[in-house]
């Protein structure tokens, strides 16, 4: 690991103001993800900014009937939560099924939306890879891509978003509040948060040099069966192959997020209009324009298959 300078920050906006002058930092909190890639030289912020003593970790309700929950709410505290387990089901199986109890007991939510791909050819320092090294290229084009994404991928990038946790966000119609340098709020719905990969993969969000997650806020709950069903090579500890997260009402209309097949959340909007239909309908519209590798191809019927199970579930 390089060397690297270190300081606390006092408030949200001091921290968003440092980060925004000190070419290369970044924020820690839990650092579950950074610090590994920190070990392995595939990140080397030369200045870390502790955002952990911002009072940033609560979950607070809402005057819409909503939840906000702090950037520094640790995903176990978030799944137990008895609001959380009662109105947004699908947030706490979603967390539930991804890492391990003492990741969860560390990894917070802010990080959560914002951990990087676990692409074999990002890890490997050895191998091209764009969102590692822009203009470097990218191994898993030709390479082995089994677990990598089949749908919104472009020619300089395949890798996939590894977060349950967002899949959960994206369905549930979150918004993520941030705090730019400059002292302003702003909100972002995260259906709009996470940036196509096109030729600079390596620009995962739209946040602006510096700015800082704050919380992320829930709408007022919709009610509904929530399911979230994670389709994996092992039963534990291991990222989606694919994974569906749907809320269902007794019509047959809801919502459904996939994760395992994009470098985010995927939804479709005209896809759900389709779920009274059946899952085929649902997957035509949801997957249309996939363009997957031999390896990765049979996420396509799986997704199907795994989104058929949760309907019927769903329906009893």
């Amino acid at each position: 690991m390089r060397s690297f300078t270190y300081e606390r920050a006092n408030s949200p906006a001091e921290a968003a103001a440092v980060a925004a002058r000190a070419e290369g930092a970044r924020f820690i909190a839990g650092g579950t993800n950074l610090l590994d890639l920190m070990k392995l030289e595939i990140e080397t912020p030369p200045h870390l900014i502790d955002v952990n003593g911002l009072a940033l970790d609560k979950i607070e309700a809402t005057p819409d009937g909503g939840l906000r929950i702090g950037a520094l709410v640790r995903n176990t505290d978030l799944a137990a939560d008895d609001r959380i387990r009662r109105d947004y089901g699908l947030l706490s199986r979603a967390l539930l099924a991804g890492a391990s109890g003492q990741l969860r007991n560390k990894a917070t939510t802010a990080g959560n939306l914002l951990q990087r791909t676990r692409c074999p050819y990002f890890y490997d320092t050895n191998q091209p890879c764009n969102k590692r090294k822009p203009g470097s290229g990218c191994g898993a084009l030709e390479g082995f891509s089994r677990q990598l994404a089949v749908i919104g991928t472009s020619d300089a990038c395949i890798a996939t978003h590894p977060s349950d946790m967002a899949v959960a966000m994206m369905a549930l119609d979150a918004t993520v509040e941030t705090v730019e340098p400059d002292g302003q709020a702003r909100n972002i719905p995260i259906a709009g948060f996470y940036r196509s990969p096109g030729d600079t993969p390596h620009i995962e969000t739209v946040l602006e040099r510096g700015e800082l997650i704050t919380a992320v806020t829930l709408p007022a709950p919709v009610g509904g069966t929530h399911i979230y069903r994670k389709v994996r090579d092992r039963a534990s500890y291991a990222f989606a192959l694919v994974s569906v997260g749907a809320i269902v009402q007794r019509d047959g209309t809801g919502r459904v997020a996939l994760g395992g097949v994009a470098h985010k959340p995927w939804r479709v909007a005209a896809a759900e209009a389709e779920l009274p239909r059946g899952a085929k309908a649902v997957t035509e519209l949801l997957l249309g324009g996939a363009r997957p590798t031999r390896e990765n191809a049979f996420k396509l019927p799986l997704a199907e298959r795994t989104l058929a199970s949760v309907l019927s579930e769903a329906r009893g």
